[in-house]
């Protein structure tokens, strides 16, 4: 592949002031299982390459399925026209020393081994034997498993010397079963869906999986007689299944640099954090400490650099609870003058990069699980989401999960159903009292961030630990 893009950035003859290549070759394995009997066994492959251009300070793309020197050149000239016809109406200037700098580096996923240790026949056993575990009865009325496993390879070459060489090994599962008696039907899943990807890890072949398929089958049947959710303000513990899905909504997407600068609003929405919001703004309770890590390995989102060539490392975007850098790539970064972080990251090659999530986390505080709920009189405590709505600013929110439990006087009792909260993001924020250790931390992450037009889905992840909030409205409903 380098030498047809080294050909290639030598070669193409457009008058530009910078150009750049990025290659993306992916293959993607999706193996779908319902109530024991496999329902698709799916292969997808791609590759292309996306050619971009600096004209008078404005960016211009242009995309090609082919790697051959015509069909590049034919996208440079593409867009080179975009470009030199935007800059009449740029709204920043940007610079190649400065947006585009040139930088050289690889990155490569941790893999213990490689993803088709498991070969289809015995993945489509594993799935329908998954299946098959899940139905602990007859108020089972449907079990599911899937798993995907992706081998995604980009290369970035630029006519300033840039050569990024980057490879990604995803795998990502999923399990869960839908419950009924009568009218009232729920359904558990395993901590929520398709919570469970990785890069490098074959989540499916870890110690405790057959007791957790059996639990989730359980604990589905087990809501069905539960009590619902009561509606009062309490102390709320959320698991880190469901800390994710927070996280994501409700600091993730506010902190955006283009959606800040109103890029998204007709679109994603906007935000209600402005410009002048950075280094000042009180997000959040002390104890609220959220780092952009694309460095940790194993997560979802790791990589060495973004799809613009920005060297990714670990940054704080919240620290003590203040806001202090954005979700903003280098181009963000100069026209906002707000600091950012290496994010500018694109779902296929067909795609110009764009302010994006990549690991989310927040990092783990001091206390015990039992320190947690030690000191709750009442409370409720929420596992796995089910369903969120969240406005256009990311400011007001209610979520759902799938599986809660009552907490009276320190201990985890009645099993809850429907479960569901409600707050403003700064209000609840504030009242994070209580941030559990490094044993409540737990890793997940997603391949379905929407964001963009034409829309990028693209892969996140998220980590936590179990947290405590304080004076919460928490209410039930929704079967």
């Amino acid at each position: 592949m380098w030498s047809e893009l080294k050909k290639a950035i030598n070669n193409i003859s457009v008058s530009a002031d910078w150009i750049g290549i990025r290659a993306v070759k992916e293959v993607s394995f999706n193996r779908f299982v319902r109530d024991a009997l496999p329902q698709s066994n799916g292969k997808c492959s791609t590759i292309g390459a996306m050619v971009e251009v600096l004209v008078n300070g404005c960016l211009g793309y242009g995309a090609t399925s082919s790697l051959e020197l015509d069909s590049l050149q034919a996208a440079a000239e593409a867009a080179y026209k975009q470009a030199l016809a935007n800059s009449n109406w740029w709204i920043h200037p940007f610079q190649k020393a400065r947006e585009r700098p040139k930088v050289v580096g690889e990155y490569r996923s941790p893999s213990a081994e490689p993803l088709h240790a498991l070969s289809p026949g015995e993945m489509n056993d594993l799935l329908v034997r998954v299946c098959e575990t899940l139905k602990v009865g007859d108020k089972i009325v449907q079990t599911t498993a899937s798993a995907t496993t992706t081998e995604k390879d980009t290369w970035f070459i630029s006519s300033n010397g840039s050569e990024i060489y980057q490879q990604f090994l995803l795998f990502s599962t999923h399990f869960g079963a839908t419950a009924q008696d009568g009218p009232i039907v729920q359904q558990r899943t395993n901590n929520g869906w398709s919570a469970h990807c990785y890069q490098g890890i074959l989540d499916f072949k870890e110690e405790g999986l057959w007791y957790r398929v059996r639990q989730i089958g359980e604990q589905a049947v087990e809501l069905l007689k539960a009590d619902e959710c009561p509606n009062t303000r309490t102390d709320l513990v959320l698991a880190p299944d469901q800390m994710m899905l927070q996280i994501h909504e409700s600091v993730g997407h506010p902190l955006e640099i283009d959606r800040i600068l109103g890029d998204e609003r007709n679109y994603a929405g906007g935000s209600f954090v402005t410009e002048d919001d950075f280094g000042k703004l009180g997000y959040g309770s002390p104890k609220m400490n959220i780092s952009f890590d694309p460095t940790v390995k194993g997560e979802f989102a790791s990589y060495g650099f973004d799809d613009t060539g920005a060297v990714a490392t670990r940054e704080y975007l919240i620290k003590e609870g203040v806001l202090q850098r954005g979700l903003g790539s280098l181009e963000s970064q100069a026209r906002s003058g707000v600091r950012g972080v290496a994010c500018a990251r694109a779902c296929s090659w067909n795609r110009p990069p764009i302010d994006r999530m990549a690991n989310l986390n927040l990092e783990p505080g001091s206390a015990s699980f039992e320190e947690i709920i030690g000191g709750i009189e009442h409370g409720v405590y929420m596992e796995s989401n089910r369903s969120w709505s969240i406005d256009d600013r990311r400011y007001k929110f209610q979520f759902g999960c799938e599986y809660g439990k009552l907490i009276e006087d320190g201990k985890l009792t009645k099993t809850l159903r429907n479960p569901n909260y409600r707050a403003t993001t700064p209000e609840f924020w504030h009242s994070l009292i209580k941030v559990g250790n490094k044993s409540t931390w737990k890793m997940y992450g997603t391949a379905y961030c929407g964001k963009g037009e034409p829309n990028q889905t693209i892969s996140v992840g998220h980590a936590s630990p179990v947290c405590l909030f304080t004076n919460v409205e928490v209410f039930g409903g929704g079967n």
